[in-house]
């Protein structure tokens, strides 16, 4: 008896633990359907939208069954973030380059997506980072900057009987020469218009003057490394000669004399309220880019109409400049982590196109992203219907004129950019003549790019 009931007990040991384990392999990932369970890890690099990427991930598990895992990193942390996760077992299998030099950095973890769906479906394929024959970053959103204007106070100095220029419409406006006269005119006018200055205040404090060391300087690089045939992949960036400075110093000295602020003040002056002044009417001009609709929008008190607002390409007196677009480009590139198992990164690529073109997934992008991207899977109705987004796509279906890529990618550093910015600064306020602005620029490359 005792030897029957020992093993009705073995019995049901065992099949107790054989169901347990059971139970364990189906609930697990590995367990519900090979490829298709594995996870994605995402690194985001924006806190700003990090509540938009826990509800895709909800909706795509609800969606798909699938998993994604959203981290993201402190504001201004994330390379460092990103090299502390590498090399463990959470290691990201969906992470962000910033282009040529990004790419360089990260090299090693980056795998070949060139047979991706994603891109695949990317319309301008010049915009992905390729190195030989391999694709190694796909952008995933594009943005443009420019001028800004305000058509209302443009078209009010064009009505003017005695203003000084031939100039019609801000249509006709396709060089810096006819920029400069319909600008200086303007300002001679400023209180006909019912403004303070053409241009809104260049903000040169420490931190907010991004826009001139680094949006403004992108252009006379991009004509640098256009006439001298630079691969931006290569070392031959470590080095540049600031050929059209003096390009560059035509559209900063136009900007900061012919202002709301006296240039005694820009070094106060943040880019919150140079958007406020172009949104209360009290200037006609701001360089800004598609992003700055919310700072226009929700000024209070804000003046201008959304059906006023246009965009102008940043003329400077180059060659060739009357065929110039905006400038266009990104900064944020998908990577698919190549020390990732194949299954992991089948699962990325299927998660990426999914974001993309599912109907869940674009109304994510269009709408809370509100990013505009660069692929085909959208239709008319499925892009940004902000004004600023809706110039800078007229802008890019232009078909006869070129857009100014980004090329700020291959800027060495951020040490470089804070350093030009102060001289600007300086420059504004007299204590800097031009030729050692343009000196720092060129030695100060060249060591941090080292």
């Amino acid at each position: 008896m005792k030897k029957i009931l020992s093993i009705l007990i073995a019995i049901c040991i065992f099949s107790t633990f054989f169901t347990a384990c059971k139970s364990n392999v189906e609930d697990s990932p590995q367990g519900q359907g090979g490829e298709n369970a594995a996870v994605v890890r995402f690194l985001n690099f924006k806190p700003e939208v990090a509540s938009v990427y826990d509800e895709i991930a909800k909706a795509y598990k609800n969606e798909t069954g699938k998993t994604l895992i959203v981290e993201t990193a402190a504001s201004g942390n994330y390379e460092q973030t990103l090299s502390a996760k590498m090399g463990t077992s959470e290691a990201p299998t969906l992470f962000q380059i910033n282009g040529p030099k990004g790419y360089i950095n990260w090299k090693d973890y980056c795998a070949d997506l060139s047979e991706t769906e994603l891109y695949k479906h990317l319309t301008d394929k010049s915009l992905a980072v390729t190195v030989g024959g391999g694709v190694y970053g796909i952008p995933y959103v594009v943005e443009g900057y420019g001028i800004i204007y305000n058509k209302e106070i443009t078209d009010k100095y064009f009505a003017l009987g005695d203003k000084a220029t031939q100039y019609k419409s801000m249509d006709e406006i396709k060089s810096f020469d006819a920029l400069k006269s319909v600008v200086e005119d303007m300002q001679k006018n400023a209180s006909k218009l019912g403004i303070k200055g053409v241009f809104a205040s260049t903000s040169l404090k420490t931190g907010e003057d991004w826009r001139w060391q680094t949006h403004l300087a992108n252009i006379p690089l991009y004509y640098e490394f256009t006439k001298n045939e630079i691969d931006l992949s290569s070392d031959a960036t470590k080095t540049v000669k600031f050929e059209f400075s003096d390009n560059f110093k035509n559209i900063f000295d136009l900007y900061i004399n012919n202002s709301v602020s006296d240039k005694k003040v820009l070094g106060s002056k943040i880019v919150d309220e140079s958007m406020a002044e172009f949104a209360l009417g009290q200037c006609a001009m701001v360089q800004n880019g598609n992003w700055a609709w919310s700072q226009i929008s929700q000024v209070n008190g804000n003046k201008v109409k959304a059906e006023n607002i246009k965009y102008l390409p940043i003329y400077m007196g180059i060659q060739g400049e009357e065929n110039q677009g905006l400038c266009i480009g990104t900064e944020n590139f998908f990577a698919i982590n190549s020390k990732a198992s194949q299954e992991e990164q089948k699962a990325t690529e299927e998660f990426i196109y999914w974001l993309f073109s599912s109907k869940t997934g674009k109304d994510f992008v269009v709408n809370q992203l509100k990013l505009i991207a660069p692929f085909d899977t959208f239709n008319d109705n499925e892009k940004p219907s902000d004004p600023l987004a809706q110039e800078v796509i007229n802008w890019m279906n232009k078909a006869e004129v070129t857009t100014i890529p980004w090329n700020f990618t291959v800027f060495p550093s951020q040490t470089f950019k804070s350093d030009f910015g102060a001289a600007l600064l300086q420059y504004s306020q007299g204590t800097k003549e031009w030729n050692d602005v343009k000196k720092l620029f060129v030695d100060r490359w060249k060591s941090e790019s080292q």
